[in-house]
């Protein structure tokens, strides 16, 4: 899908994954516009960013951009996403959810029953008109940062949709924020690209952060 003038990608939420994805984004030349919790941390990394980013309200971002990224906890877009529900309609929405939750001991845990995933929740959400896809969720802030652009063999991002236009706009943004789109499946095969338990997220693949021709052998790879 070539790149479209005057298109815009909103980021909801500004903490490690939103920050590292404005950075990326903006870096290969995409308009961002960014909107937190509150204005002060989302116009500090539109400063930083420059003339190709700027800060709104959650409400404002969400209608002047094309594609949304909720950049937030599930348990956040379990709540947010029903408020500016009627703002999505035939918006392509992006989920870089996981399933996250922490035991008394600051252990990582799965905060959704097994075969549940974020995914399926998320979607849920959305108004029908929506095009939902899974994506910029499976590395960790820090990797998805420090992997884009990497050379020789450039970094790998799986995303999962059932929607073809999402897929499209899903692949546009994964190439401009410096990584391989590789498809991992439908809706129903997001909980492989989810954490914990996901066989293709990053931690399912041992830490090791795949490129293109590694990725799609893993996709296929149903014993793995």
């Amino acid at each position: 899908m070539e790149r479209t003038a005057g298109m815009t990608t909103a980021i909801v939420g500004v903490g490690n994954i939103g920050a590292a994805l404005a950075r990326n984004l903006v870096a290969g030349g995409e308009s961002v516009v960014l909107a937190g919790k509150g204005p002060a941390r989302a116009a500090e990394i539109a400063d930083e960013l420059g003339p190709l980013a700027r800060a709104a309200t959650v409400q404002d971002a969400i209608t002047d951009a094309d594609t949304v990224v909720f950049a937030v906890w599930l348990d956040t877009m379990r709540v947010l996403i029903p408020q500016v529900a009627p703002l999505l309609e035939h918006k392509v929405v992006i989920d870089p959810s996981n399933p996250i939750a922490f035991d008394e001991k600051g252990q990582m845990m799965r905060s959704l029953p097994e075969g549940e995933s974020a995914g399926s929740v998320a979607a849920a959400l959305l108004p029908g008109n929506a095009h939902y896809v899974k994506a910029f969720g499976t590395l960790a802030a820090e990797v998805l940062a420090a992997s884009a652009n990497r050379t020789p063999r450039r970094a790998a991002l799986f995303y999962a949709t059932d929607d073809e236009g999402a897929a499209a706009a899903a692949e546009r943004l994964i190439r401009t924020a410096g990584f391989d789109p590789v498809k991992a499946g439908g809706l129903a095969d997001a909980g492989r690209i989810e954490s914990p338990g996901g066989d293709l997220d990053q931690y399912g693949s041992g830490g090791e952060v795949v490129d293109r021709a590694q990725a799609t052998a893993a996709v296929h790879d149903a014993g793995r």
